[in-house]
């Protein structure tokens, strides 16, 4: 009787430990947790037949969606909070007036004596590009349909999910170049064929004041807001809005901003259609306190030099991160592959950051996921000039140059890491929620 009572206790015991298990394997297989609305602008995947209605929509909005399979398989999945800057300002003769920026002049030094010791003149494509890399696709045009849809590939090979696209109004262009918002539709549709979202990185042309930000906020989202490829980011508070980035916003004073984007403001968009989600650039240290009484929603970094700048060094992110969430603003950190200016800004040497067979990206890429933030930007997909592409870049050697490369690497080694730390930053935020 004994023995059959010990028996007995033993099979409970098993049985207990085997429906034990069976319950925590279950929990493993959950897709959530419950955790990811707690992540602003970021939910999980979606079930396979929710996956499945998506693809059957192509306007369905999966902004806020964390990650999205945009064709099958875990190495087609794309991240929504990696967000890659864009240049559209490229031009060769096959398709424009000849090329454009490919030619860039060499910059001089703002001090004569510094300048006359440095080359002057202007590059000579195809063979002598303003750039110290060379691109798998030549010196293209920004306006080749090929081109657009090669790029939109790469960039959904490296999982990046938004393309941060570098907009000036109607008629504008830089100083180097010619207008390109007429292009802006084809991106659009490129784009979205790759499941990647579009948002405008608005650029300081000159006479840009709050007044003249509250035209091309209307018509961005006037013209736009309705493409399935464009972007809105989901907020703490659950407002899912547009984001907008704003480069060198420190060239207008904290109080005409406040005037856009303080509800008191005279012309704010605060409550209104044209409401958004607004991220400052943070260059020196005082910047923050400027951008958090220009009524901005956030602050990035963009260089891709660390030391550059008070922003771009890496040890200050964390104060940064601190500041911004002690005062409910975005810190949006900026990772680049590497920096070298000097084929266009060739007294520059000093700032030049040596990729080190992608060990400078890793490191750049280490220290933003460890301040935790909502977004990380990678500068850039194809700023050339500056030399932090993650764009394919092939060896070169012409007469008169020789080209930096990836080697011993191949030409998608960036985008490669990029997709490796893109599925990194999801897991690690998947840990930070519990």
């Amino acid at each position: 009787m004994t023995r059959l009572r010990k028996k007995a206790c033993v099979a409970l015991f098993l049985f207990t430990l085997f429906i034990f298990g069976t319950m925590m394997g279950l929990r493993t297989l959950k897709p959530s947790d419950g955790f990811s609305d707690l992540a602003p602008g970021m939910e999980m995947v979606p079930f396979a037949a929710e996956r499945s209605e998506r693809r059957a929509e192509p306007d369905s909005e999966v902004a806020d969606t964390k990650i999205v399979f945009s064709n099958s398989g875990h190495e087609h999945s794309i991240f929504y909070d990696i967000h890659i800057f864009y240049y559209l300002w490229y031009g060769a003769p096959q398709t424009d007036r000849g090329y454009i920026h490919w030619d860039h002049v060499l910059v001089p030094h703002w001090d004569p004596k510094i300048a006359a010791s440095h080359p002057k003149g202007r590059h000579s494509p195809p063979e002598d590009i303003a750039s110290s890399f060379y691109p798998e696709l030549g010196p293209y045009s920004s306006r080749d349909p090929n081109v657009l849809d090669s790029h939109m590939a790469q960039i959904e090979a490296a999982a990046a999910g938004v393309v941060v696209l570098s907009w000036y109004p109607p008629g504008v262009a830089d100083e180097h170049g010619e207008p390109t918002e007429d292009l802006v539709p084809a991106v659009m549709d490129a784009a979205h064929r790759h499941r990647i979202k579009v948002a405008f990185h608005i650029q300081p042309y000159r006479g840009r004041t709050e007044l003249s930000m509250h035209d091309n906020i209307k018509y961005i989202i006037d013209k736009y807001g309705k493409h399935g490829a464009f972007y809105r980011f989901k907020s703490s508070t659950g407002k899912v809005l547009p984001l907008f980035y704003v480069y060198d916003s420190y060239l207008t004073p904290p109080e005409a901003w406040a005037e856009l984007l303080t509800s008191q403001g005279s012309h704010t968009v605060r409550g209104t259609q044209y409401d958004g989600i607004f991220i400052a650039l943070i260059v020196e240290e005082r910047h923050k306190h400027d951008i958090l009484a220009s009524g901005f929603d956030g602050m990035y970094t963009y260089f891709a030099s660390n030391g550059f700048s008070f922003g771009s060094s890496h040890q200050n992110w964390k104060a940064i991160k601190a500041f911004c969430d002690r005062n409910n603003l975005l810190f949006v950190p900026s990772a680049g592959p590497g920096y070298v200016d000097t084929a266009v800004r060739p007294w520059n040497n000093h700032n030049t950051r040596n990729r080190v067979n992608g060990r400078y990206y890793e490191t750049s890429l280490q220290a933003a996921l460890s301040v935790r933030p909502d977004i990380i930007t990678i500068t850039s997909f194809n700023e050339w000039h500056e030399g932090t592409q993650i764009e394919r870049a092939v060896p070169k050697k012409t007469v008169t140059r020789l080209y930096l490369d990836y080697k011993p690497h191949q030409p998608d080694l960036y985008l490669e890491l990029t997709r490796k730390w893109a599925e990194q930053f999801s897991k690690e935020k998947e840990q930070w929620l519990m």
